[in-house]
C-alpha cells in the first residue's frame, strides 16, 4: 500500500478540517476513520459535518489525491490523533479512544517517525502513550519524536482559525517539542509556543475551564435577576460600560465537546484543588435544567389562564449559534426535558441547520412560531435575531434573541 505523508486518525469535527488543511498545501494525508460511512463520503469528495469552506477543501484534496480515507492506518512519517475523549463512570475522562488509536498504528511505527496526540485529554496522556508504544517496540525507544499539540478553534470558522490561531506544543523531551513545531509550521501561521507535554495538555483544559468560569458568572447573574426581577441582559451591558468588566452572555447551559467537557479532566484528578471549576459545572449544567422548569411552569400557568393546553416552539438545538453541532448541547437536554413532560401538548423543535433528527422532528421556523402559543429560545441562532419576535405569544428567551441591550 502506497505511504502517506501524514496519517490523520479520526476524522470529525476537527480531524477531517486539519486533514484538508495538510491537504491543501501538498502533503499526502490518509485519514482513518472507524465509520465506514464516512470514510465512503470522504472518498467522494463530500463531507459529513457542518463546517464553512470545508466541502471546497475536501473536494479539491480528494480530486487531487492528496486526501485519501479508510478505516486502516497505512506507513507514513507522522501520525496523529484527533479522537474523541468522552467520559466513563462519575465524569471520568476515558482515553481508551487515543489507546486504540495509538494500538492501531504501533505496528507501523519506524525510526523517525512523529506522533501527536491533538485529542483533549487528561494531563499525563502523552507519557503514557509514550510508555504504551515503548512497551510493544522497545527497539524504537528515543527513536520517535512524541507530543501533545490541541486544538484551539471555534466551530463554524474552523478552517481560518486552524491557520491563524496560535498553537501550544509540548514534546516529551525537548528534540520532540522542536520536531513537532517544525512540522506544524508547514501549515499555521500563527506562533507556535513549545512547552513541555504536561504542560501542553493542562494548557487545553485550563483556557476551557476559564471559560466555563465566566459563563457559569453570567449564568448565576441570570438566575439572581430572575428572583430580583432585574433584566440581566441590560444589567450586563450596563455593567459592560466599565473599562475593565467584560461580563459573558448568559444562555440555558454550557455544551459541546470542549467547555462542556474539559473542566472535568481537571476535576477528576484535583477534586479536593479545583473547587470554582468544579462549582461552574454545577452551575452551568443546573442552569439547563431551571430553564426546563422554568418552560414546565409557563405552560402550566397557560393551561390556568387559557383553560387549554399550550402548544410549544423549542428554537434551537446545537450548543452554540449557526451551527450543526448538537454535542453536550443543553439546548438539546431541554428539548427532551419538555418532551418526557409533555402531556398530549403539541410540541415543535426547530433547528435551522440541520435538515433530520434520530430523535426530534423537526419543524420549520415559520410554521412552529405561527402555530405555538410558548416560544422558547433556546439558541441564538441569525435566523431566530432576524425574524421579529411575535407580539402574541408567550416569550421565554434564554439566549438573548429577542433582547435589544448588546
Amino acid at each position: 500500500m502506497e505511504k502517506r505523508d501524514v496519517v490523520m486518525m479520526g476524522l470529525g469535527y476537527i480531524g477531517l478540517p486539519t486533514a484538508a488543511l495538510i491537504a491543501k498545501s501538498g502533503s499526502r494525508v490518509h485519514g482513518v476513520d472507524v465509520n465506514p460511512e464516512v470514510v465512503e463520503t470522504i472518498n467522494q469528495g463530500k463531507i459529513h459535518i457542518v463546517e464553512p469552506s470545508l466541502d471546497q477543501e475536501v473536494s479539491s484534496a480528494v480530486r487531487k489525491g492528496l486526501l485519501k480515507a479508510d478505516v486502516k492506518p497505512v506507513s507514513a512519517d507522522a501520525y496523529l490523533i484527533v479522537v474523541p475523549t468522552p467520559f466513563k463512570g462519575k465524569n471520568e475522562p476515558d482515553i481508551s479512544f487515543v489507546e486504540a488509536a495509538t494500538q492501531a498504528i504501533i505496528p507501523l511505527l519506524k525510526k523517525g517517525d512523529l506522533y501527536i496526540i491533538e485529542s483533549t485529554s487528561p494531563i499525563g496522556t502523552t507519557d503514557k502513550m509514550r510508555d504504551l508504544i515503548y512497551d510493544h517496540r522497545p527497539e524504537l525507544r528515543d527513536q520517535l519524536f512524541i507530543a501533545y499539540c490541541p486544538e484551539r478553534v471555534l466551530p463554524g470558522n474552523v478552517m481560518y482559525e486552524l491557520v491563524h490561531n496560535d498553537r501550544v506544543i509540548g514534546g516529551i523531551d525537548e528534540r520532540s517539542t522542536k520536531k513537532a513545531s517544525e512540522f506544524y509550521s508547514k501549515y499555521v501561521k500563527g506562533a507556535l509556543h513549545q512547552t513541555n507535554a504536561r504542560t501542553a495538555e493542562m494548557c487545553k483544559l485550563v483556557e476551557n475551564s476559564s471559560r466555563d468560569v465566566q459563563i457559569a458568572f453570567a449564568n448565576e447573574l441570570s438566575l439572581i435577576c430572575d428572583k430580583a426581577n432585574v433584566d440581566v441582559w441590560e444589567l450586563i451591558a450596563l455593567a459592560n460600560k466599565h473599562p475593565r468588566v467584560n461580563i459573558l452572555s448568559p444562555g440555558c447551559g454550557v455544551g459541546g465537546h470542549c467547555i462542556a467537557v474539559d473542566p472535568y479532566f481537571i476535576v477528576s484528578d484535583y477534586p479536593l484543588e479545583s473547587k470554582i471549576i468544579g462549582a461552574a459545572r454545577e452551575i452551568n449544567n443546573y442552569k439547563s435544567f431551571w430553564c426546563a422548569e422554568k418552560i414546565q411552569s409557563a405552560k402550566l400557568q397557560f393551561q390556568l389562564d387559557t383553560g387549554r393546553k399550550p402548544k410549544v416552539a423549542i428554537m434551537g438545538l446545537a450548543f452554540k449559534p449557526d451551527i450543526d453541532d448538537l454535542r453536550e448541547s443543553p439546548a438539546k437536554y431541554i428539548a427532551q426535558k419538555v418532551l418526557q413532560n409533555s402531556n398530549n401538548e403539541e410540541i415543535y423543535i426547530v433547528e435551522p441547520n440541520i435538515e433530520s433528527h434520530h430523535v426530534f422532528k423537526l419543524t420549520d421556523m415559520k410554521e412552529a412560531i405561527e402555530k405555538a402559543d410558548i416560544v422558547v429560545y433556546l439558541v441564538k441562532h441569525k435566523e431566530f435575531v432576524e425574524k421579529p419576535s411575535p407580539e402574541d405569544k408567550v416569550i421565554l428567551d434564554f439566549a438573548g434573541v429577542t433582547t435589544a441591550f448588546k
